[in-house]
């Protein structure tokens, strides 16, 4: 018997007996257009009352054939499909799928394109992480914290908007560097943006994360073990949640992460928390958020005048072959899987998504679970349906 079946036939025993009414399990559609969902996923709920006795995702309401449609672009082509991923980290995905080529061709990155890339892929995580914090508040009925995430995301976004043009589909990261060069008026006008992140993030500590309503709403709801994560397959904010100290930037770094210093942050069962449940997924991102600041400031000293672009070629055509290359995204563990036959364009385009893996766990969370704690458990593993739905 499956795990999430285990709801139904506890609540058929308990109304079994002689002394309890006969009751049938309602089965309730959430999505594909409820706020909830955070976007067109449809969870097909079956409920006794307000207790949630199965859950069952549905998808096919963003399929868009990206991984097909990139066989019939060439490599660079490709860049700004990738970018409609996860569109609120497209740097993100930007770099997986480059890194992807460039190992294929073995092409050089100049060291100032990879600080740069360093320091806009953490800008990223933390646009990323303002938007996870904003968004769950919201479903758990706090509007003021959503407001403050969004007027400090707007800062990273215009930032982004000066050196791509774009807010939030960028086809800034190039095979070979980036696109765009930053000025000194720009590592200033960063720098005040940090000092000044600091101070937020302790502002949103007093407002949500202390806050008696919400620590009652999140704390033991939602529970996932380490071992299930695993089974699951889980990386990212949600395995780290469950305790393991688990990031690609640390075990296997990239770029120039091995140059700089951060910590992994893990949770611990803070403010009375069970390890793996909403408020650790929860706290985990904020602190990744501190973190990043921290890379950020380091990347910004460690910037030196040179090219931000290599030398390639303007018709790309990798001898024939295939790589795997993945990164640590805002969401967990992206792989993009490239496969070449030698000529201009890429034979496969294959998308591991984290966003994908952590959406199998729902049924997992479900069983026995009130509705309103089962939207907070959706909230909690922050997934992107154009990462999910490809």
């Amino acid at each position: 018997m499956q795990t999430w079946d285990l709801g139904i036939e506890e609540l058929k025993e308990k109304n079994s007996g002689e002394n309890n009414l006969k009751t049938e399990l309602l089965t309730v559609n959430m999505g594909p257009q409820h706020p909830a969902t955070h976007g067109v996923l449809r969870v097909e709920i079956k409920t006794d009352s307000e207790v949630v006795a199965k859950a069952i995702p549905h998808l096919g309401y963003l399929h868009r054939c990206m991984e097909k449609h990139s066989e019939n672009l060439d490599y660079r082509g490709v860049i700004p499909f990738v970018d409609r991923l996860d569109y609120l980290a497209s740097m993100s995905q930007e770099y997986s799928y480059v890194a992807a080529v460039e190992k294929m061709l073995g092409t050089e990155v100049p060291r100032r394109a990879q600080l740069l890339r360093m320091l806009i892929l953490e800008l990223q995580r933390i646009a990323s992480h303002l938007m996870a914090f904003g968004t769950y508040a919201l479903d758990l009925g706090a509007f003021s914290p959503f407001l403050y995430a969004f007027d400090e995301r707007e800062k990273i976004l215009r930032f982004f908007e000066e050196i791509s043009g774009a807010r939030l589909l960028y086809n800034y990261i190039w095979i070979g560097g980036v696109w765009n060069d930053i000025t000194d008026k720009h590592v200033e006008t960063l720098k005040e943006f940090l000092d000044n992140f600091e101070k937020e993030l302790v502002k949103y500590d007093n407002l949500v994360s202390g806050n008696k309503i919400f620590l009652e709403r999140v704390i033991n709801v939602g529970n996932l073990s380490l071992e299930d994560a695993i089974s699951y397959g889980a990386t990212g904010p949600v395995l780290r949640g469950s305790g393991y100290a688990w990031d690609l930037r640390k075990v296997d770094p990239y770029l120039c992460y091995n140059e700089v210093e951060f910590d992994v942050p893990v949770a611990t069962g803070e403010r009375g928390s069970v390890v793996g449940d909403c408020y650790s997924r929860y706290i985990v991102r904020m602190k990744e958020m501190e973190e990043s600041v921290k890379i950020c400031r380091q990347v910004l000293d460690k910037l030196e005048d040179g090219p931000v672009m290599g030398k390639v070629s303007k018709v790309i055509k990798p001898a024939k072959g295939e790589v795997f290359v993945r990164t640590e995204c805002p969401r967990g563990e992206l792989g993009v899987h490239l496969v070449s036959d030698g000529t201009k364009k890429p034979y496969r385009v294959k998308i591991k998504s984290p966003c994908f893996t952590h959406v199998s766990i729902l049924p997992h969370f479900a069983p026995g679970q009130m509705i309103a704690d089962f939207v907070a458990s959706i909230g909690s593993i922050d997934i992107v349906l154009g990462e999910v739905d490809r």
